[in-house]
């Protein structure tokens, strides 16, 4: 077992620092930039509002840090076209990853098809190498088979990431609905990775997804271009481990 100092300094690797505030401003991503570049250990990824793709890629130019955006965000409607258009101009502004809410209530409401849809849609505008992670806000499908049916759409229609919850929710990541994510991404057989989001504030936290993903995933697969946080309140607990 790695002691506390090893395992706060691999989860700093491992997340995706974010602000996704409603007063989000540039003077706030700017500090934040300095912030992630200033760590002793480089983080995988910033993930920020759409509109400040720009100004941050300048900013990380050089560095090895990704840039991350969200689209469809926070609510998941189904406004394909206008998602699409936010997701390409994102990609031309140097996002390297898009986060995509899926449209959780049509699937719920028995309409999988305009979910799917919404993912290969997206799916379809990635180009350069940018990933797509998929939000399935797995705290509002609340039961195991809408979690499992969620993940395996997402799946089928090319996520390179499944991801828990947006973070705007009342129920955000729990280790139940990871377990589910990481053994459906076993089961498909696709080199897709897992991103625990939202209400992970301390070390054993941290400890606690390591060692689902360790189990149901095997040794060695915990690294950023499959494992994520997204829950930058953990980063002062970790620094002061560190």
């Amino acid at each position: 077992m790695m002691n506390d100092r090893d395992c706060a300094r691999l989860a700093i690797t491992l997340m995706d620092l974010t602000d996704l505030s409603d007063d989000c401003t540039s003077e706030k991503v700017d500090a934040l930039i300095t912030r992630a570049l200033s760590l002793p250990v480089p983080v995988a990824a910033l993930c920020l509002w759409p509109r400040f793709v720009a100004q941050a890629k300048t900013r990380l130019t050089g560095s090895s840090i990704k840039l991350a955006t969200v689209v469809n965000f926070p609510d998941g409607r189904e406004g394909v076209e206008a998602t699409r258009l936010e997701t390409r101009e994102a990609l031309v502004h140097g996002a390297d990853e898009i986060d995509l809410v899926l449209p959780w209530r049509a699937l719920l409401e028995g309409r999988a098809d305009n979910a799917a849809h919404m993912v290969r849609s997206v799916r379809a505008e990635m180009t350069g190498g940018a990933q797509l992670k998929v939000i399935l806000e797995t705290g509002e499908l609340k039961t195991e088979a809408a979690i499992r049916t969620a993940a395996r759409l997402a799946l089928e229609e090319g996520a390179d990431f499944l991801k828990t919850s947006t973070g705007k929710t009342p129920i955000s990541a729990t280790p139940e609905a990871a377990r589910i994510l990481l053994e459906e991404i076993r089961a498909s057989g696709k080199d897709v990775g897992f991103k625990a989001s939202g209400g992970l504030q301390s070390i054993e936290h941290a400890r606690l997804y390591f060692d689902l993903a360790e189990k149901i995933m095997g040794t060695g697969w915990i690294k950023p271009e499959h494992f994520r946080f997204g829950a930058s309140g953990l980063l002062d607990s970790l620094l002061e481990i560190i």
